[in-house]
């Protein structure tokens, strides 16, 4: 079997050019890049299918290829077509909505995954959703029960008021979070 080396060079340079596109912030240039790199694909998977052939139809033939041409792919590729196309309207969606929240075309940063990505890898203490009840050193809960702190601001007082329990309902609980200590 021989390869068409035009057909797979297009194939190697849309699939390029459709990666290149998705790295982009843009959403509309995210949704050109799914396409081109999808129409890569599917010129990947039709040199893939062999040589041109006969139709797959009994008792049809075409020129003097002796051989018929294989099905598989060409169901692929229209299956291939038909996702896409779906992927595309969805993306269309998602940036017609982000346009009526913030008219831009550009996909922002998480400020979670910003605050992540700050924070030490050696230190767990600088995790953003860090209990900051739990010991500094060790990590091991203290006394002062589930007080996070959503905001990174410090803690104003680290006991909980009086006749409350660590979770904030009254219970016959003490402020160590465990019955029978007084």
């Amino acid at each position: 079997m021989t390869a068409d080396f035009a057909l797979l060079l297009l194939a190697g340079v849309l699939a390029a050019c459709g990666v290149y596109l998705l790295l982009e912030r843009a959403i509309i240039k995210i949704l050109l890049g799914i396409m081109i790199l999808s129409n890569g694909i599917n010129l990947l998977i039709l040199a893939a299918g062999g040589p041109p052939g006969n139709p797959p139809i009994r008792g049809r033939g075409w020129d003097a290829h002796s051989t018929d041409s294989d099905p598989l792919a060409q169901a692929m590729i229209l299956t291939a077509i038909v996702i896409t196309a779906g992927v595309g309207a969805f993306i269309l969606a998602l940036a017609y909505r982000s346009y009526q929240f913030t008219t831009l075309d550009e996909v922002a940063d998480d400020a979670e995954d910003t605050k992540i990505a700050k924070r030490s890898p050696t230190d767990a203490w600088s995790a953003p959703d860090r209990d900051r009840s739990d010991d500094h050193l060790t990590g091991s809960p203290t006394e002062l029960g589930d007080q996070v702190d959503y905001d990174d601001d410090e803690l104003h007082d680290g006991l909980p008021e009086a006749g409350e329990t660590t979770t904030g309902s009254p219970g016959p609980e003490t402020a160590t979070g465990r019955e029978g200590d007084a």
